[in-house]
């Protein structure tokens, strides 16, 4: 069984940085892609970004050039570093994996920024 557990979230005020982390566990031979979603108190989740195996990365247009998605294939760890945070960045950021034709989902933990 494959489990991904999100770490990092806290409070944070505009303008600082935080950093996530999403480590992956069981029987895994590869993670493609791995990606960040989050959700806002009201709104639909959202993809902020995207990462391949190969470390191709996408990225949501609010984020770009704040955000930097990375990823170690040997942990099967994905990374967020996310700068510049911005109040509407608050949300649950999740983690999603994908494994052959299965996906899966971390828990989800919480960002919240201040102004």
């Amino acid at each position: 069984q494959v489990q991904l557990v999100e770490s990092g979230g806290g409070l944070v005020q505009a303008g600082g940085s935080l950093r996530l982390s999403c480590l992956a566990s069981g029987t895994i031979f590869s993670i493609n892609p791995m990606t960040w979603y989050r959700q806002a108190p009201g709104k639909q989740r959202e993809l902020v970004a995207t990462i391949t195996y190969g470390s191709s990365t996408n990225y949501a247009d609010s984020v770009k050039g704040r955000f930097t998605i990375s990823r170690d294939n040997a942990k099967n760890a994905v990374y967020l570093q996310m700068n510049s945070l911005k109040p509407e960045d608050t949300g649950v950021y999740y983690c999603k994996g994908i494994i052959g034709l299965n996906e899966y989902w971390g828990q989800g933990t919480q960002v919240t920024v201040s102004s």
